[in-house]
């Protein structure tokens, strides 16, 4: 039986590939997969930042290497930034 950090862990590796691939490179998120998981799965974040151009700035600040796309790597940095987040403001205001 898996612990949960190990389920999360699958879960995180499931998300991602779920969304990954549907268009070029099954191992990467192109712009328009990217939106569709941050909106499917991140909807009340997307919900909540109120700018238009969110995706593309999430975008920009994720792909460290420049080719278009958000590879796992790039992608559990988001992941581990929101979730630093969350545990502050879940811990300060508990």
């Amino acid at each position: 039986m898996a612990s949960q950090l190990e389920g999360a862990m699958e879960t995180l590796i499931n998300v991602f590939h779920h969304y990954s691939g549907k268009e070029g490179d099954k191992y990467k998120l192109s712009k328009k997969e990217l939106k569709e998981l941050l909106q499917s799965e991140l909807g009340c974040f997307l919900e909540a930042q109120k700018d238009a151009g969110a995706v593309e700035k999430i975008m920009q600040d994720l792909d460290e290497n420049g080719d278009g796309e958000v590879d796992f790597q790039e992608f559990v940095v988001l992941v581990a930034t929101l979730t630093v987040a969350c545990n502050t403001f879940f811990w300060e205001n508990a």
